[in-house]
């Protein structure tokens, strides 16, 4: 069983209308209208919902969906023990047919097939970064605006677990993900307690991660996030989202470990999200190490994250 693709995340919130006028700012569309029970956004690629929010009295992050290569997959993922049956995907645009399961923490996984792609939102192109050894972009001045910047995909999340060895051994089980590099306690390299997850496609490029399990004390999700086309996407909208007056977490800097460049935010209801670019991509020659040093040394460079960053 083999995951191709991350689909979505879910959360819960109490205001889908207030929901929807930060993301609408963080840079997604609606794909269909809300209605009173459930908001449904995308981004600009082909994936036709890339972020859910339901109704509820408490804001909680529910859940993810995964691709999967076949649908012989679901039948497989059906008949593990905690697993819903195939059934029909019927709440979401692309449809397709799904097998929802428990993370031992209680997170809701989805594991999807089938579902009819989305149109691609025509966008402007990043124009051309001149570097010192080579100059492409050449009588064209640069010229970006201080507003919404379009979000491509979603690239990742991070989960905090109760358990990290039995956590991910349930992900590699169900979906055949295989980890990019190690997290483990400062100075005690022996001492595993985090896993950059990717998508197992052989000689295929893919990104760095598209999951990171963190053994933690309080269970839950760290963050969401979604790549953005270019450093200039980030920036205008680092500064729109600083005049709109939503609170920024940290960014911008560069991670060490899948090598992105970041901008964290926090939502009206105070959970993470991020925009980043120019992730690592790898494939089979790729092998995994181990990083044992302080969550400070996790940034390259740029804004030094707060110490409630880590929990």
């Amino acid at each position: 069983m083999n995951a191709t693709d991350l689909a979505y995340v879910r959360y819960q919130t109490p205001d889908l209308s207030r929901l929807e006028t930060f993301l609408l700012d963080f840079g997604m569309h609606p794909a269909v209208p809300r209605d009173g029970k459930r908001l449904l956004m995308r981004g600009s690629g082909a994936a036709p919902v890339i972020y859910e929010a339901v109704l509820g009295g408490e804001p909680r992050f529910l859940g993810a969906g995964l691709q999967m290569a076949s649908r012989a997959d679901l039948e497989a993922l059906a008949g593990l023990p905690g697993s819903s049956l195939v059934e029909p995907v019927t709440e979401l645009p692309g449809g397709g047919e799904r097998v929802r399961m428990r993370m031992p923490d209680g997170f809701e996984i989805d594991a999807l097939y089938g579902a009819a792609p989305a149109q691609s939102l025509h966008l402007p192109q990043a124009g051309d970064f001149n570097a010192a050894a080579a100059k492409p972009r050449r009588n064209m001045p640069v010229r970006v605006a201080r507003q919404t910047q379009p979000v491509l995909r979603l690239g990742h999340f991070v989960l905090h677990v109760s358990d990290h060895d039995s956590s991910v051994a349930w992900l590699r089980e169900r979906f055949g993900l295989i980890a990019s590099d190690y997290l483990a306690v400062p100075g005690e390299a022996e001492r595993i307690i985090g896993s950059f997850l990717r998508m197992d496609a052989g000689e295929a490029w893919v990104d760095h991660h598209c999951m990171l399990v963190l053994q933690a004390p309080v269970v839950g999700v760290h963050h969401c996030s979604f790549e953005m086309d270019g450093l200039d996407a980030v920036m205008c909208a680092h500064d729109h989202l600083l005049e709109r007056g939503y609170t920024l977490d940290c960014g911008v800097g560069r991670h060490l470990l899948g090598s992105q460049i970041f901008d964290y935010w926090r939502d009206p209801f105070g959970f993470r999200i991020e925009h980043y670019t120019d992730g690592d991509v790898v494939n089979h020659l790729h092998r995994p190490g181990v990083f044992a040093g302080t969550a400070d040394e996790t940034t390259q460079w740029g804004a030094k994250p707060p110490l409630d960053f880590f929990t």
